[in-house]
């Protein structure tokens, strides 16, 4: 078994140092075209697929660390006493907390997937992660104080993203704590890391922070890179044009914005300021809709969640967030 980890442990450094290695050269590559000579230049499309996904990927990297950081925290250095203190033993008061502890961290969606992970690592179960996961990134303060110096309280934007979220956050909590075997939720490579994740024990608390910080390093950055490079990719082909005429229609302006959101991962704490530009072409609704799905799905995120989670289980969150979105713009377009 410790041989089995070593030689996965190894190729997942191997894959993350080939992944930062593209990513370096692909950065070398944008800054000698920028002062190169026309005939030296990158084509339209490539480079701005290399300026998206790096785009993507800088503004994301900061709080995949952060997040990486604050899990190490939680499994290395909180002890279990506080958090059984803190937390109420009643299954949905306890996931309504967890989903409001995302007002006491900063961090976007990004980085709450290695947070996540680090609450199944503690024990926590998946119903009770994901409740997490999904609502953090819309109650964050960061994300509370740009919606309102965006929108201000015109709309009832901002409030309605911060009732959305909690609420589709616990009724996929809800929905996921129905299931009978949780743990099936999960990738075979992150369940058998909860399985043994108490043979780390044994060694002191810094040694154990910096094998965490190591692990969870390794198995993110490549899902990171990955991810980015995507977005960057379907925003180069993506119709901006058709989304833009679809402005004024109370269910088709829904959708065109919540795949714009899909498509452009754009973190939570600053998606208010990017979907400013259109509150002047879109509804108020769908306006919501993109706040909601953006923060809690796109594909960044899915690259990253797909360290955790089995393809199924993405499938079934991803269907339920969207259509929970859909339900809540399309109704604020129909009552504006």
């Amino acid at each position: 078994m410790a041989a089995v980890a070593h030689r996965a442990r190894s190729r997942s450094l191997a894959l993350a140092g080939s992944a930062a290695l593209a990513l370096l050269a692909a950065i070398g590559v944008r800054a000698l075209t920028d002062g190169a000579s026309d005939a030296l230049a990158l084509p339209e499309a490539l480079a701005d697929f290399v300026a998206l996904s790096l785009s993507v990927f800088i503004e994301s990297l900061p709080f995949v660390f952060l997040g990486i950081l604050l899990s190490t925290v939680v499994q290395v250095w909180v002890p279990q006493s506080v958090i059984d203190r803190v937390l109420p033993r009643n299954a949905a008061l306890r996931r309504a907390v967890l989903s409001i502890t995302g007002v006491l961290l900063p961090v976007c969606e990004c980085g709450n997937v290695p947070l996540a992970r680090g609450l199944m690592l503690r024990g926590f179960t998946v119903s009770e992660a994901a409740t997490f996961l999904l609502a953090a990134p819309v109650l964050n303060p960061v994300t509370i104080i740009t919606t309102y110096h965006a929108f201000g309280w015109s709309d009832g934007i901002l409030a309605a993203r911060i009732i959305g979220g909690f609420a589709i956050a616990n009724l996929a909590g809800w929905l996921l704590s129905r299931s009978a075997e949780q743990s099936a939720l999960l990738a075979d490579g992150f369940r058998a890391q909860c399985a043994h994740g108490h043979e780390h024990t044994h060694q002191g608390r810094m040694q154990r922070s910096l094998v965490g910080i190591a692990e969870e390093t390794s198995a993110l950055m490549p899902a990171l890179v990955i991810g980015s490079a995507l977005a960057g990719a379907i925003q180069v082909g993506a119709p901006r044009e058709l989304l833009i005429a679809l402005g004024s229609h109370p269910l088709w302006s829904v959708l065109a914005l919540m795949l714009l959101a899909f498509i452009i991962s754009i973190c939570s704490s600053v998606d208010a300021f990017f979907v400013l530009s259109l509150s002047a072409t879109f509804l108020p609704g769908s306006i919501v809709a993109f706040l909601l799905f953006g923060a809690m799905m796109d594909i960044k995120m899915l690259a990253l969640l797909r360290t955790t989670f089995t393809a199924r289980a993405l499938a079934l969150l991803t269907g339920l967030v969207a259509l929970c979105c859909l339900v809540i713009g399309w109704g604020l377009n129909l009552v504006a």
